[in-house]
Order: structure tokens, then sequence, then C-alpha cells
């Protein structure tokens, strides 16, 4: 059976699996899931992730990140953009997360990059998710 949000399915596993402390979550591959996973680095959220070819469509596996104190980097993650509820914005109306404690990762036509970098290339497009 098809899946019908793969991204938020993989934001569920990355949140159960930083819940209760697993070094690693693996789940299916996509482009758009890699490219998240490289923002999720970029940003320091998660200690780095690999893809293996195993399996019909391949794995994505990343590796979670955890304080000196064993606590969790990902205190939240939320799935903006829905399917049934496709939620965009233009150049002036990205939103800040927590007043710039977290971070917005956006779709735009360049590519997939946080709130940020949006701001400063003075682009918008589709809210995937917040991440804090």
């Amino acid at each position: 059976m098809s899946m019908s949000d793969p991204l938020a399915d993989m934001l569920t596993r990355i949140r159960n699996a930083s819940m209760v402390k697993f070094p690693t979550v693996q789940m299916p591959k996509s482009n758009v899931k890699v490219n998240l996973a490289k923002t999720l680095k970029q940003e320091g959220y998660i200690s780095g992730y690999h893809v293996s070819d195993e399996g019909p469509q391949g794995q994505l596996i990343i590796d979670l990140k955890y304080g000196p104190h064993n606590e969790a980097v990902i205190t939240g993650i939320k799935r903006v953009s829905k399917p049934g509820l496709r939620k965009y914005v233009g150049v002036n109306d990205v939103p800040r997360v927590l007043n710039g404690l977290g971070v917005a990762i956006i779709s735009t036509s360049i590519g997939i990059i946080t709130d940020r970098e949006a701001r400063a290339k003075n682009i918008g497009g589709e809210i995937l998710c917040e991440v804090w």
C-alpha cells in the first residue's frame, strides 16, 4: 500500500526514535528526504546521515544527535504543509520558529532551504516542517 505522506512518516520516525534515545533511525529513501536530512545536518540537529541501496528504493539512515547529558537535540519537530492543505508563504511571510531558536524548512524553486536562507535570498516557498 502506498503512503500518502512519506515526509510526515520521516518526521514521526525521527521524533519517536529521539524520544527513546535510539542512536539511528532508518527509512525508505527519496530525494526530498535526503535533502531534508542534509538541511538538518547543516543546522546541527542530527550528527549525520548516509544512504544505502538496500531494498527496492534504498534506505536513508539518520544518526541522531544527543547532548552531553543524553538529552535529545531535537526537542520538537512538526509537519506544517500537509498533502490535504499545502502552506505556501511569500518572502515577507517566512515564519520565525520560537523567535529564531528553531528553524523552518522550506521547499523553494532553488531547493530545500531554511527560513534564514530564504530571507537572505529573498525567496518564498512551501513550508515543509518546523524543527526546534
